[in-house]
């Protein structure tokens, strides 16, 4: 089993998908008019967070002008500034602002990771993409030893943990559909891990009403509720 920190490195060197590869590189250097004058990550972005979490947030993929940008999940983009002020309210991140990796903000008992680790056209991943990026979920969900709450955000990180739940040899109760604030069960031997499905904090999502701050809210209160 390998350390997060290991994980991380292999992460951004990974080289599965060359077409991402050089789509991620193209944006960095073509770059957004409002982000003209930044220097983009433009690589694999990893997972960040507590190495001793017990929640783990998997989103679908890095923002193209978002972690694309700025080398961290959720950082720098409209979905992370849903995100992160719902992870302060809830005690599991230092500060609500998420601007770029070296604002300081920490993560508390909590850890961010996503179903594909470059960003995708369209944010659209194909099922080659998905399924390359697929081992460093399970690596990191090893590495992970005092988990007990797993948040899908959007339906295709709802497939992945469910993907890995089985393999990792899980029994799963409860229903198995995605549908926001549904739960399930996830034992293997006396280890219970409850996988809780949310909405995406897209734009597309939140600008709409599809989800709401206090239906974001509710989520992280559910996971804290599991773990005391």
């Amino acid at each position: 089993m390998r350390s997060l920190s290991a994980i991380e490195k292999t992460v951004v060197r990974c080289r599965r998908c060359p077409e991402l590869r050089a789509y991620t590189a193209q944006i960095a250097r073509d770059k957004k008019r409002a982000h003209r004058d930044c220097d983009y990550w433009g690589k694999p972005v990893p997972g960040f967070g507590d190495a001793r979490a017990r929640v783990l947030l998997v989103g679908l993929a890095p923002g193209a002008h978002g972690s694309n940008r700025t080398g961290r999940p959720f950082t720098g983009d409209a979905s992370g500034a849903f995100l992160y002020p719902a992870l302060y309210r809830a005690g599991l991140a230092s500060q609500p602002d998420a601007i770029d990796r070296h604002d300081g903000l920490v993560l508390r008992d909590c850890f961010i990771t996503a179903a594909v680790r470059c960003a995708p056209p369209h944010n659209k991943p194909t099922p080659d993409e998905l399924r390359n990026c697929f081992p460093y979920l399970v690596e990191e969900f090893d590495a992970l030893r005092r988990l007990r709450v797993a948040i899908a955000l959007g339906s295709i990180a709802h497939t992945a943990i469910l993907r890995l739940l089985r393999e990792q040899g899980f029994t799963l109760c409860g229903s198995l559909a995605f549908a926001h604030g549904a739960e399930l069960a996830a034992t293997r031997g006396k280890r219970t891990i409850t996988l809780i499905a949310s909405y995406h904090p897209s734009r597309q999502n939140t600008n709409t009403g599809k989800l709401t701050v206090p239906m974001f809210d509710a989520i992280f209160r559910r996971a804290n509720e599991l773990l005391d």
